[in-house]
């Protein structure tokens, strides 16, 4: 089965596959021919909020070959639940988000979500469970363009611990969300992460 992709450009969302995505919004289809993906992040306007999309029947093919030309970053972080069934959110540069950090050299991926979110919170991981989802961003860095890769866990800890946002990362405030309260995280978060809720259940 061919594989689909749904990469973020700030909350633009360019898609891979081989059929057309379920979704409300119009769908603009590119060529993959003579498609650069620097031009096309510069003509995208700011605050734009348009979904694209290469039709093909490989898109494995079509996605290995829009990462040639860019540096790879990979990423992991996690879904971390309470005993009590609230989640860990974290605010950090003015949105709402969920730990995560890059991948160190010699890592695994499910070791560095642990890492990260044990670090970002000042908490212990009790268990880490299944892999969620994975997502993809891309953005500018000097002259080349990165596709950021990241791994979504899902998590457990013992009891509900206070938490200790890590300043230094630039996180403002970690808290606690039940279900019923992540109002205010989905009216100000990621796309990227709005994907790694409704895999956890939580939306």
């Amino acid at each position: 089965m061919a594989q689909k992709y749904r990469i973020y450009i700030n909350d633009n969302t360019l898609f891979i596959s081989d059929v057309l995505p379920e979704q409300k919004e119009k769908i603009q289809q590119l060529e993959f021919q003579d498609f650069d993906l620097h031009t096309f992040y510069k003509k995208l306007k700011n605050g734009s909020k348009k979904s694209y999309i290469f039709l093909t029947k490989n898109p494995r093919e079509i996605f290995k070959k829009l990462k040639k030309n860019c540096e790879i970053i990979k990423a992991a972080g996690g879904l971390v639940e309470s005993a009590n069934g609230n989640y860990l959110f974290i605010f950090r540069n003015k949105k709402w988000d969920l730990p995560k950090g890059k991948l160190e050299e010699g890592e695994k991926m499910k070791e560095t979500a642990v890492r990260e979110v044990e670090e970002e919170c000042g908490i212990k991981v009790a268990k880490r469970e299944e892999k969620l989802c994975k997502t993809y961003h891309v953005y500018p860095m000097g002259t080349k363009m990165v596709i950021k890769k990241t791994n979504w866990y899902r998590m457990k800890v013992k009891g509900e611990p206070n938490l200790i946002p890590q300043k230094e990362e630039g996180i403002d405030q970690a808290v606690w969300l039940d279900k019923d309260h992540v109002g205010p995280v989905v009216k100000n978060t990621f796309p990227s992460i709005m994907d790694v809720l409704r895999a956890g259940g939580v939306l």
